[in-house]
C-alpha cells in the first residue's frame, strides 16, 4: 500500500528570490519526501503598501504586482495546475536569466506553458487585485505579522521560511524538510533565525 502523501501549500511572489530558491527546495523535497507542492499567490507589493521601506526596495516593489497578476490571471482562466509550471517558467526568467519583468518576459514565460500570451496584458490590470489579496490573506493570516515569503503551511501547521542559499539537493533537501516540519510542528515555538551572510544563489 502507498503511502499517504501530505499537500504542502506554499505561498510564493514571483519576484521574490528567497522564495525561488525555497520553491526549487521544495521540488527536491517531493521527490524524496510523500509530500506534493501545491502553489498559491501572495504579493509584496500588498504585503508592504503604507510602509515605510527603503526606496530601492521601493522602486522593485512598483513593478512587484505585474507578475503576480499575469499567474492569478492563468489561474483563472485555466485552473490551478498551471500555477507551478506558469512559476517555474517565471522564476527561471527573473532569477536565473536576469531577464526583465516586463510584458515581453510575461508572454515568454506564458507561451512556454502553453498558455496564451495575451494573459500578459494582466500586468496592467487591477481586475484581478482582490483574488490576490485574497490568496494573499489565506497564506499570511495562518502566520501572522512580519513576514512574507516564502510561506508553507502543511498538516495544520504554517510557518514562513525557511530563508536558503543555496539549493539543497536530494536527501540533504529532505532531512531540511524533516528538520523544519519538526521546529515548527513543536507547540509553543515561534523563531530560529541568524543574519544573512550571502546573496541569494541559485545554482
Amino acid at each position: 500500500m502507498a503511502a499517504t502523501r501530505d499537500t504542502a501549500d506554499f505561498w510564493f511572489d514571483p519576484m521574490c528570490p528567497w522564495a525561488w530558491i525555497a520553491s526549487r527546495w521544495m521540488l527536491e523535497v517531493e521527490q524524496v519526501r510523500p509530500v506534493d507542492v501545491k502553489w498559491h499567490i501572495m504579493s509584496l507589493a500588498y504585503l508592504n503598501a503604507g510602509k515605510d521601506v527603503p526606496e530601492e526596495y521601493r522602486e522593485l516593489l512598483a513593478e512587484a504586482w505585474g507578475a503576480v497578476r499575469v499567474v492569478q490571471a492563468a489561474r483563472e482562466s485555466h485552473g490551478d495546475e498551471v500555477v507551478g509550471p506558469l512559476y517555474t517558467a517565471l522564476g527561471t526568467r527573473f532569477h536565473e536569466q536576469k531577464m526583465p519583468k516586463n510584458k515581453e518576459t510575461f508572454v515568454e514565460a506564458l507561451e512556454e506553458v502553453g498558455l496564451p500570451g495575451e494573459l500578459a496584458s494582466a500586468a496592467d490590470s487591477t481586475e484581478y487585485d482582490e483574488a490576490i489579496k485574497k490568496s494573499h490573506h489565506e497564506g499570511m493570516d495562518q502566520v501572522g505579522y512580519e513576514v512574507g515569503t516564502p510561506c508553507i503551511a502543511v498538516n495544520g501547521v504554517a510557518f514562513f521560511g525557511p530563508v536558503l542559499s543555496p539549493i539543497p539537493r536530494g536527501e540533504a533537501a529532505g532531512k531540511l524538510w524533516d528538520g523544519v516540519l519538526l521546529v515548527a510542528g513543536t507547540d509553543g515555538f515561534f523563531e530560529l533565525k541568524r543574519t544573512r551572510t550571502r546573496d541569494p544563489i541559485f545554482d
